[in-house]
């Protein structure tokens, strides 16, 4: 028997997986419940905001997991530009089987919902903002300048999410691959 936990982490991954591959506004609440198989009364239960609640856990999940893999990969290499690389070569890995990717762009999420959401545009804006951080405290730590080490984290996430956006058009980890091998050059001393 299914708990009310399995019930809210099935509607959660069922929107996550639809917002993913239709976007925010071609995904209704019906196809979430059909997909995770819950009741009506759950969904409301566990998200009584609807769908702009479970867009925004969606993200902030997705935040979650991202800063979890990225400190996973910052502590294999003391080098900015390899442990950069190597986070980006891991999300490129994930869109050569795209067919299975279950992750949700927070880019193209931002991108849809920012001009009429003020709560989702600020969950995506905290997601970016997070990894940025990563990405500036680890160039700090390894003696780049503190302004310096703040904006390139923001080009270098803005760059990542583009190639992901690319490398849903192409299908593939191509763009990604492309982005990890500029890094050396965005982190030349």
């Amino acid at each position: 028997m299914s708990s009310k936990n399995d019930s809210r982490e099935n509607i959660l991954s069922a929107a996550t997986r639809l917002f993913h591959i239709q976007g925010y506004h071609a995904t209704g609440l019906n196809q979430i419940l059909k997909e995770s198989g819950a009741p009506k009364g759950s969904l409301y239960y566990h998200f009584p905001n609807g769908k702009e609640q479970l867009a925004i856990e969606a993200v902030n999940m997705m935040a979650r997991l991202i800063k979890g893999e990225l400190r996973e990969h910052f502590s294999l290499f003391d080098d900015p530009v390899q442990c950069i690389q190597y986070h980006i070569q891991f999300i490129a890995k994930k869109f050569d089987d795209i067919e299975n990717l279950k992750s949700l762009p927070v880019g193209l999420m931002a991108a849809e919902t920012s001009l009429f959401s003020e709560p989702l545009r600020t969950a995506c804006l905290s997601a970016f903002e997070g990894w940025e951080k990563l990405y500036c405290d680890k160039l700090i730590q390894q003696g780049y300048e503190d302004t310096f080490a703040k904006e390139i984290s923001i080009v270098i996430n803005s760059m990542i999410e583009g190639a992901i956006t690319r490398s849903l058009a192409n299908k593939n980890g191509a763009p990604l691959y492309l982005a990890a091998e500029s890094i050396q050059l965005l982190l030349k001393k």
